[in-house]
């Protein structure tokens, strides 16, 4: 009986299957991330970034001969759902590697299960530093780190003469970290926070936060959150009268997180870690573009990484031979030195798993849509 509901729970958790179907697909990718809740909007824009690049590459005929099949679970952004789903697709569903996991936590948690089982995980959606340094000898980063994001922001206000900076962050991994890069940026111009709070992640109450941050007359607000978090967030600041600028990291960077944020949405900067997905000076880019015109549909910034972590992917899957297993892919990232996935290059070697340290800012515009 108790197997029985398990294996209800499963079928329950298993939202999305990318591929040419069970019978075809031989090369079994496993994800957790939060397809509900308060992520949601830019979980599903990163994956249907990855499903770009990985229904192209099936249609060609998949990895030397094999169809590729993501399996995906909702975690609901929770880190014990994270982790018991990684154990399912590990243990149960043998996959050969994981991919595109959402969050700090969630992405720690699942970390002793890589290690067990000697599975790679490669490009989760979360510029820890704490999953670049020390390396993880699984994980395989395809993005820059948020500290690297924080302290970009935080030069870039001082630049503008801002001076009076509040840091609300979340109580987790995720917003320590973004904090150590915040500070950085802030010591580097010269300024401490007039406001520095961190607040629960799974009960935010941002009242008496935004309170603060209006009496303090602080000209902008970085936001070290995810979501809804952030939306609430800058509801309250508005609330209480605090008209500072609001920035953001590029975990908020999807077209949903836009218009979740209604009509306080113009003007928000939002960190990002790939090039303008409107621009066509990048290869990867245009490539991206093109793929996504086939299928009705426009470029977003999360999208991008998802693009841009299916390339990897399918490049450690090629290198690794036709008859792949977990020690022989990992192997094959690690051997990866720089490729080119679009006038960007991705390198791997046993002492450094970052991938990528490309990191901008852009602005939210009045039509919407990002801007550079």
């Amino acid at each position: 009986m108790k197997k029985k509901k398990a294996w209800s729970a499963l079928c329950a958790g298993l939202i999305l299957a990318w591929g040419m179907g069970s019978a075809q697909a031989q090369l079994l990718i496993g994800q957790t991330a939060g397809f509900s809740g308060q992520v949601a909007s830019g979980v599903q824009e990163t994956s249907d970034g990855a499903k770009l690049y990985i229904d192209m590459v099936n249609a060609r005929g998949g990895v030397n001969g094999q169809k590729i099949e993501v399996i995906s679970l909702d975690d609901k952004f929770d880190p014990k759902t994270a982790a018991e789903n990684a154990r399912q697709l590990i243990e149960e569903k043998n996959v050969l590697a994981m991919f595109l996991t959402r969050g700090t936590p969630h992405t720690e948690g699942i970390i002793p299960l890589l290690d067990k089982h000697g599975v790679a995980l490669v490009a989760p959606s979360t510029g820890a530093m704490v999953l670049h340094q020390p390396v993880r000898k699984n994980i395989f980063n395809v993005r820059a780190t948020y500290q690297r994001e924080a302290e970009k922001a935080m030069t870039h206000l001082a630049s503008m003469g801002i001076t009076r900076v509040a840091v609300f962050y979340s109580d987790d991994s995720f917003g320590a970290d973004g904090v150590q890069g915040a500070q950085k940026g802030l010591a580097a111009a010269k300024l401490q926070p007039v406001v520095l709070e961190k607040f629960d992640r799974a009960k935010p109450d941002f009242a008496p936060l935004a309170g603060k941050a209006a009496k303090a007359d602080a000209q902008a607000v970085l936001m070290i959150a995810s979501g809804t978090s952030v939306v609430e967030g800058v509801n309250a600041l508005r609330a209480a009268g605090s008209a500072a600028q609001i920035v953001t990291l590029s975990n908020n960077a999807s077209s949903g997180f836009i218009k979740s944020l209604g009509a306080n949405a113009r003007g928000v900067i939002v960190t990002q870690v790939f090039p303008n997905e409107r621009g066509a000076n990048y290869p990867m880019v245009k490539e991206a573009q093109e793929l996504a015109k086939a299928k009705g549909t426009e470029v977003s910034p999360a999208m991008l990484e998802g693009f841009a972590a299916a390339k990897v992917l399918v490049e450690g899957l090629k290198r690794a031979g036709p008859k792949p297993d977990r020690a022989k892919i990992h192997a094959a990232l690690e051997s990866i030195r720089k490729f080119d996935i679009g006038g960007l290059e991705v390198s791997f070697t046993p002492e450094d798993h970052t991938g990528l340290d490309f990191a901008d800012l852009s602005i939210i515009g009045t039509d919407g849509r990002f801007r550079r």
